[in-house]
This record gives C-alpha cells, sequence and structure tokens, in this order.
C-alpha cells in the first residue's frame, strides 16, 4: 500500500490512500481513523474520513514547540522545515507501525492490522437493515427510473433491496451516507434540477450510488422511497444512525408498517 500526504490550508493534512472507490482503501481509512484517534498527537482536534482519503486536522497553538525545535533540529534538511513537515512525521509514526509494513516489521505489523482489522473494522461492517415504503409520495422518482431503464418499478424495488451497499463517507448533511454497491441496472443520473426540499428519510439514486437524506434538504437525487428510521439524532450519542465502514441492506414495507414504525422515530417526519 502507498500513501501520500498533502496540506489542507495551515491546520489540516490530507492522507491519500489511493483514487478509486473501493473496499479494501475504505479499510485502510478506518483502520487510520482509529489509530491516529488512539494515539493523538499535541494539537491534534479531528479525523475526516472520506472515501480515499482522511483529513487530520490540528491547532497550531497546541502543538509542542519543545518537541517541533528538538525534531527540527534533528533533520538536518536542506531546506527549512515547517510545522506541516512535523505533523507528517507524528502521523507517519502511527500509521507506519500498523498499516505500512517494511522488511524490519512485516511480522508484527501483519499482527497488528490484524488486530485492528478485527476490532475496528469488524464490528462496524455489521449489517443494518434499513425498512423503505417505495413510490407514490414517498417515491416519486420511482416510475422515472423504472422506465428509464425499461423496468417494472416492482423490478426496480427487487434490484434496490437485493444488495449489500458499504458506506463510504458521511457527509453533505449529518447522517447523510454515500453507499457503494448499486446494481448497474438501475444507476440512474441526478436530476437536471434539484428539487429545492427533500423530505427527511428520502432514499436517492444518483449515478451508481444509492443514499438516505437525514435532514430535508435540498438534493438532485431520484427519490425512489423513504425510510420512517431517523437519521439524525442531536440528543444522541452518537448523534447519527450510520456511520463510513457500515454495511446496510434496504428492505420494503407498505404504508401501514412505514406510519408504525414512523410513530417510533417521530423525529425523521419533521427533518429535525
Amino acid at each position: 500500500m502507498t500513501w501520500v500526504m498533502e496540506p489542507l490550508g495551515d491546520s489540516a493534512v490530507v492522507i491519500e490512500f489511493g483514487t478509486t472507490i473501493d473496499k479494501s482503501i475504505l479499510e485502510k481509512v478506518t483502520v487510520a481513523v482509529a489509530v491516529i484517534e488512539q494515539h493523538p498527537f499535541d494539537g491534534y482536534i479531528e479525523c475526516i474520513p472520506s472515501f480515499t482519503t482522511v483529513t487530520v486536522f490540528y491547532d497550531l497553538d497546541q502543538i509542542n514547540l519543545h518537541d517541533l525545535y528538538s525534531w527540527t533540529e534533528q533533520q538536518n534538511a536542506d531546506k527549512e522545515v515547517s510545522v506541516f513537515d512535523y505533523v507528517c512525521f507524528l502521523i507517519r509514526q502511527s500509521l507506519v507501525s500498523i498499516i505500512l509494513p517494511s522488511e524490519d516489521n512485516i511480522q508484527s505489523t501483519s499482527s497488528a492490522e490484524s488486530q485492528y482489522r478485527n476490532h475496528v473494522i469488524q464490528p462496524v461492517h455489521k449489517v443494518t437493515d434499513i425498512p423503505v415504503c417505495y413510490g407514490n409520495e414517498y417515491g416519486p422518482d420511482l416510475e422515472y427510473v423504472a422506465t428509464y431503464h425499461h423496468l417494472s418499478v416492482e423490478e426496480v424495488i427487487a434490484i434496490h433491496c437485493s444488495y449489500e451497499y458499504l458506506i463510504y463517507a458521511i457527509g453533505f448533511a449529518p447522517g447523510f451516507p454515500y453507499m457503494g454497491g448499486m446494481s448497474t441496472k438501475i444507476a440512474t443520473p441526478r436530476k437536471a434540477t434539484p428539487r429545492l426540499v427533500i423530505p427527511a428519510g428520502s432514499v436517492g439514486i444518483a449515478g451508481t450510488q444509492t443514499g438516505i437524506y437525514p435532514l430535508a434538504t435540498p438534493g438532485g437525487w431520484q427519490l425512489i422511497g423513504r425510510t420512517p428510521l431517523t437519521l439524525f439524532r442531536p440528543n444522541q450519542h452518537p448523534p447519527v444512525l450510520l456511520a463510513s465502514g457500515m454495511s446496510i441492506r434496504f428492505h420494503a414495507i407498505d404504508e401501514e408498517e412505514y406510519h408504525y414504525l414512523q410513530q417510533l422515530h417521530p423525529l425523521a417526519e419533521e427533518g429535525i
């Protein structure tokens, strides 16, 4: 595995593990976040994972200047070193023993990575079941998606429910999951003109991705259904139902079950 680090402004480092949407790269992202969070350096604020990168934010005022000066003196570098170089060094120190094998530590690294995979990735990789009421007012674009692919609405629903989806990133809105793994049989372009307001819980399609709107927001994905589950729960910990690295499956429910489950998750309808 190769990875590179680039600056993002004067207080963040972007670690890039690849350039394609791939499950193995997501695992590296997940392990890297876990390693850095469990071994934070002075000044560390937070990690933001994405499809292929981890952005590490830090506070310049909290960087240990004594350690920074000592490290700078040890470099004997031809060029002037910066705080960014020092933070990269600290991050590399944490990651190199876990996910970057070398000839000297390849056996111990393999063991350490296996430990992180078992304790970090596997529990997160549980499959969460998402009930969805498809079509009609809940999925106003379902018929368009079916017509676009010369399928019946029942076939679109069956295809959408038959796959396991991996969450590659959370973004756009609190708890919005960007999921890969959808069949190209129902992959549909975004709408040419986004809607100004989409109800919370709406399940959409954009290209080969599918996602769920946690809040009432504008959006341009093709809406095929709606879940009564609450994805954003600001008064709970964690405040979001789904996380990067989790897998989900959709299953179809009727309106009666939708309204029953909605009573158990009232915030979804309010878009809070």
